[in-house]
């Protein structure tokens, strides 16, 4: 059975490009068949800023938003966020989100894929790494960055990256699923 990967929209704003360039790596990783690939975009979930009574490690949730977006994390052996940048930093919607849960990020990998302006969401890429490693997430050092990624946008709304993104992306796919097999053992 292939192991899964979580491929996460990070950014729950109106008119964002994440889901296109999300729908693209998608698709890569599907292609590249290393991995079950699953998208999760988190608009999805609705999740309100943090709102359960008790601490993450204790698992007690009370609201049917935490419970989803827990069952959707604990399915994963690895994840892909798929981040823009605001502000020099990861979007809120995605620290919320992770902030949301604990034990169910735990020793599994993750690959970064950022996008924006000139710094290719590198900034945003580097903060979430910080916060990743809180919750027992190994951040990979392989990532993608898509500098100016509106250029890759076609009118009917396609993201087509050129040859350097694809080979980043696959690296970091055969990257993390070394990781994801590696690190199995650790999540029991």
């Amino acid at each position: 059975m292939a192991l899964r990967l979580n491929i996460i929209i990070g950014s729950t704003r109106p008119g964002r490009i994440g889901p296109k360039v999300a729908a693209w790596f998608h698709e890569f990783a599907r292609e590249n068949g290393k991995f079950g690939a699953v998208l999760v975009d988190l608009a999805d979930f609705e999740l309100p800023v943090f709102d359960e009574p008790k601490h993450p490690r204790l698992q007690e949730y009370e609201h049917a938003h935490t419970k989803r977006w827990a069952e959707s994390v604990a399915s994963a052996d690895a994840f892909v966020f798929v981040t823009p940048e605001y502000n020099y930093f990861a979007p809120p919607a995605l620290i919320n989100a992770i902030t949301y849960l604990s034990k169910e990020w735990a020793y599994k990998p993750a690959g970064l894929l950022s996008y924006g302006g000139v710094s290719g969401g590198l900034r945003a890429a580097q903060s979430e790494k910080q916060l990743l490693t809180s919750q027992r997430i190994m951040p990979i050092p392989e990532g993608v960055a898509v500098q100016m990624v509106g250029q890759y946008v076609g009118e009917d709304g396609i993201f087509r990256p050129n040859d350097l993104i694809a080979s980043g992306a696959k690296t970091m796919l055969d990257e993390l699923h070394r990781w994801a097999e590696a690190l199995k053992s650790m999540r029991g």
